[in-house]
């Protein structure tokens, strides 16, 4: 049987094409991660992007094992308006307006917040961090499996797609949420991109489609502009 899985080129593709909108659909998880534990001292960032992916792993594994429970989600519940709702909407809309929320008051904080007169903010409390990582993990976790069971109906390319693309995901979060917090123009476009993608959730549970390659494209073109003005900088100094 597991010479089958690794012998079938069809199989390789199916993994290979999971895997890359596995990684796709994390930058948005890794993204957050940066994000939200900018505000714990240094010491213990590394510690909850961890703990976030970790997370997020046991989330995805748990989701996969219960493909039946999960499927259910997509059925209707009741009607609003003329359209049908499941729990997999009220999720993501629920979800959305969480990114939403999190990424205006997160450009508050980076735009009026630092001019204030008032004293300077703490840092926010580990658990409070941690929280809000699981409430969002919750989110993208449920948005990931789904794709992956439109993907494929192959329990272990589910599996190990997750699993590779999560571990690209802990090696890149570091890297990613030091790059994000020591240029402040960059995590303002990442706010941004947060933004984008709480809208995105949104109109996903009113059964509005935007395709994520708009979006992608979008960010992907600013931080292309960004990162030229970025070489630009460090050649004047």
């Amino acid at each position: 049987m597991v010479m089958d899985y690794l012998t079938s080129p069809e199989v390789w593709a199916a993994f290979f094409t999971l895997l890359a909108l596995e990684v796709v659909l994390n930058i948005d998880n890794v993204i957050f991660l940066s994000i939200i534990t900018a505000k714990l001292p240094p010491a213990q960032q590394p510690r909850a992007r961890r703990i976030g992916i970790l997370l997020a792993l046991i989330f995805r594994i748990a989701f996969l094992s219960m493909l039946t429970w999960l499927i259910g989600l997509t059925k209707p519940v009741f009607e609003a308006f003329g359209q049908e709702v499941s729990w997999r909407d009220i999720i993501l809309f629920f979800g959305g307006l969480f990114l939403l929320w999190k990424g205006t008051t997160e450009i508050h904080a980076e735009t009026e917040g630092k001019h204030s007169d008032g004293p300077r903010p703490v840092s926010t409390a580990f658990s409070a961090v941690i929280v809000q990582i699981v409430l969002i993990d919750l989110v993208f976790s449920l948005d990931s499996i789904l794709t992956a069971i439109g993907m494929t109906n192959q329990l272990p390319i589910m599996i190990a797609a997750v699993v590779v693309s999560l571990i690209i995901m802990l090696l890149a979060a570091n890297p990613i949420g030091d790059f994000v917090n020591k240029h402040p123009s960059v995590k303002m476009l990442a706010l941004a991109f947060l933004l984008l993608v709480g809208v995105a959730l949104v109109a996903d549970s009113l059964h509005f489609d935007i395709p994520r390659g708009y979006l992608y494209f979008a960010v992907a073109f600013s931080a292309l502009v960004e990162g030229l003005n970025l070489a630009a900088s460090r050649k004047k100094k």
